[in-house]
């Protein structure tokens, strides 16, 4: 996770030390270490946001990498508004880390799970449709192939069924259940939508909304507001309802004369092929260097 960067660039290192002093334990340790405490979403989080923001800090230092619109994928979201400037780096820690903590005792280990329905020109109120008597809900538009289902453990066999017979009957059809811990962007979310917005009230005092407008909202599709209030609501529902990615894809690409992804993995980039949009995604120093030689 980022140790290219972190080995090569000091503004990569004292991100993670900014992260660890707002966090009180060790971010880079957790990251490159053995650590088991980073398979737990309350420690995964605030990880991954250290390491996207810490890649982007060198991005913007080595090759003076300057964005003007941003987006992120679920906890993404937090990210981008790191990048933006909207939200500063240790109030954005802070939340994500109790945002993981909460997310994880809204259901009992076990009971729920996320699984992607991967087929052509999908319609997600179709999904809604056929699923109606499920405990199970759109949990996130990825793209026209992919959307991501989310509820129940027990139910995903009956619901793979019922989908393969409607929606899979003439045309390909894949059914994958993803390894998370919980159904996250689901009703089950639901229990701690309040307790999230209370923390975000109270930990993200350094919100700038105004700055925000340049963030791609996951709940509606759309940018951010520029009033805190909704900022605010808008991030807490994300958390129990659908992410509408295509539709932030969509903003993006209208508004950006370049698309790149950044982070220590590139789940973002096939998804913009399908609307159809190239998006360079930089994994790596090695990759970086690559893309901007190409690109200057």
């Amino acid at each position: 996770m980022g140790k290219d960067f972190f080995d090569r660039f000091g503004v990569c290192r004292k991100t993670y030390e900014e992260a660890s002093d707002a966090l009180g334990w060790d971010v880079a340790a957790m990251c490159f270490g053995q650590d088991e405490r980073l398979n737990m979403t309350e420690f995964t989080q605030p990880c991954i946001v250290t390491t996207e923001v810490a890649m982007l800090r060198c991005l913007r230092e080595a090759y003076g990498f300057a964005p003007s619109v941003f987006g992120g994928h679920s906890l993404g979201e937090f990210t981008a508004l790191v990048a933006a400037d909207a939200l500063p780096l240790a109030e954005a820690l802070r939340i994500v880390q109790i945002r993981g903590r909460l997310m994880q005792q809204a259901t009992p280990v076990g009971m729920g799970g996320m699984s992607a329905v991967i087929s052509e020109n999908l319609d997600a109120e179709l999904l809604r449709n056929v699923l109606v008597d499920f405990p199970i809900d759109v949990a996130n538009i990825n793209s026209p192939q992919q959307i991501v289902i989310s509820g129940e453990t027990k139910a995903m066999p009956a619901a793979e069924a019922v989908l393969k017979e409607t929606i899979g009957k003439d045309r390909p059809f894949r059914f994958v259940s993803l390894n998370v811990s919980a159904p996250f962007h689901s009703r089950f979310m639901r229990p701690v939508e309040e307790a999230f917005a209370d923390v975000f009230q109270t930990i993200g005092r350094g919100l700038d909304p105004e700055k925000a407008r340049q963030v791609t909202s996951n709940f509606t599709g759309t940018f951010h507001a520029g009033e805190a209030e909704k900022i605010s609501r808008a991030l807490a529902s994300q958390i129990s309802n659908t992410v509408h990615w295509k539709d932030n894809m969509m903003g993006l690409a209208e508004t950006a004369e370049r698309i790149f992804e950044i982070g220590p993995s590139r789940p973002l980039r096939e998804f913009f092929k399908s609307i159809p949009v190239t998006c360079l995604s930089i994994t790596t120093l090695s990759g970086a260097e690559r893309i901007f030689a190409e690109n200057n």
